[in-house]
């Protein structure tokens, strides 16, 4: 189940609530029993073999100086 930050308006902590996805766009109440919160931005960390073998992974593959590609190197 997904984990969604919010912070409270109204005292201003932040705080993590688990929900379905279906009900992202509810609205959570701070832990202080405040109503006036606003879920916060996450980005998404992706790692893993698959992360791991995109072209990415595989390292410079020349070009620039010093790659190869000008002959100084």
């Amino acid at each position: 189940m997904p984990r969604y930050e919010y912070r409270c308006r109204a005292c201003g902590e932040t705080f993590e609530h688990s929900r379905p996805m279906s009900e992202a766009g509810a609205p959570a109440t701070c832990p202080k029993g405040h109503d006036d919160t606003v879920k916060l931005l996450s980005t998404v960390a992706v790692s893993g073999r698959a992360a791991a073998a995109g072209p990415a992974a595989a390292g410079p593959t020349g070009g620039g100086c010093c790659g190869g590609a000008c002959g100084c190197g």
